[in-house]
């Protein structure tokens, strides 16, 4: 039986990946041992998921290691060795406000963390597709450096800027503030690529805007549109920082995104980078996702503005997915923003 290894697999994508692959015939081995629950505490605990993976996928199985520990993770990859037939990446510390006080543990997960699985997949597993969800933040705040219009709801690019359509791969990754999380994480990007381009990996790094659905334990400092939406049905206060809440994301459903990797893994290239959002299709401002939730769920918000941002945030992002589209002309896009927080709303009321 073929083999997904999948790190992180109780987060978003991680849970994400693991029920569609299975349904494709994969034996998944999960990884990850919960470190959501020291980030973010009682909102970030995801054993509720980990213990529906094991319940309704019958050809799951799962490993509590640490990615930074490579001696264990070398056990599990020498135990199934070529039988992997993909390894997906999903581990990592994702906040910016939690890596600035934790910077040698945050560089450890995303950055080491991502060496010792690209190590392994070289010495163990050299043909599987190494799938690596990178981020949005490599590019630093090199998007707010963009000729932004301030419109009633929303901030807004120029006219006919190259980037009119979406922010696409030629932007820089350098010359710009990242945040300690961006900059662990652009490491990793870079190093997903060289064992691509220098050692033939077939790795691929998906460069993502706001990955969002109902898998998602979304906490205060990760998770915007699940936190806003939990956060809101519950009469709690929410607070939108910097920018006006007027700052753009595009949004894109967990289901959406592993498609891709299905797409890619039947495909794979060596070295490639890719940016995966919502793009032009779905994207929101705070205001505009607290408008919608308003509308749908019939409810009054409770919100106070702050006018300090959180440093690396970007103003206006929206994805350019031409790239990955020209590359797998078969790939749809299903959920809006709006059928997101439908369905979001759906899953908090049960």
């Amino acid at each position: 039986m073929k083999i997904a290894l999948i790190t992180g697999s109780c987060g978003l994508v991680g849970s994400e990946s693991a029920t569609f692959f299975s349904k494709k015939g994969f034996k998944i081995i999960g990884i990850d041992n919960n470190y959501r629950k020291v980030f973010f505490g009682k909102d970030g605990d995801i054993s509720w998921l980990r213990n529906k993976l094991k319940k309704e996928l019958k050809n799951y199985k799962h490993f509590n290691t640490d990615i930074r520990n490579f001696i264990n993770l070398k056990k599990i990859f020498k135990k199934y060795q070529k039988n992997i037939s993909l390894v997906i990446h999903a581990a990592a510390q994702p906040s910016h406000d939690w890596a600035k006080n934790k910077v040698f543990i945050d560089f450890d997960i995303n950055a080491k963390g991502t060496l010792n699985l690209l190590e392994l997949t070289r010495l163990y597993c050299p043909e599987a597709p190494f799938i690596f969800m990178s981020t949005n933040k490599v590019y630093g705040d090199n998007p707010n450096l963009l000729p932004l219009i301030e419109k009633k709801t929303r901030w807004e690019i120029k006219g006919n800027h190259k980037f009119k359509s979406g922010i696409d791969e030629s932007m820089a990754i350098d010359n710009c503030t990242h945040s300690f999380f961006g900059a662990s994480k652009s490491y990793a990007d870079i190093i997903v690529q060289e064992y691509g381009k220098n050692i033939g990996l077939k790795t691929a790094c998906f460069r993502a805007g706001c990955i969002t659905g109902p898998k998602h334990s979304g906490a205060k400092l990760h998770g915007f549109l699940s936190y806003l939406v939990k956060t809101s049905l519950q009469s709690k206060k929410y607070f939108l920082i910097g920018y006006k809440g007027k700052q753009v994301r595009d949004n894109i459903h967990s289901n959406d995104l592993v498609s891709c990797f299905w797409e890619y893994y039947k495909k794979p290239s060596y070295g490639e980078v890719f940016n995966m959002g919502g793009g032009k299709y779905s994207n929101c401002s705070i205001i505009e996702a607290l408008n919608m939730v308003e509308n749908i769920a019939g409810i009054k918000i409770k919100k106070k503005i702050l006018k300090q941002n959180r440093i690396g945030d970007h103003i206006w992002y929206v994805s350019n997915m031409k790239k990955f589209k020209k590359h797998y002309p078969k790939w749809k896009q299903v959920y809006s923003t709006r059928k997101i927080i439908n369905e979001l709303i759906q899953s908090f009321e049960k």
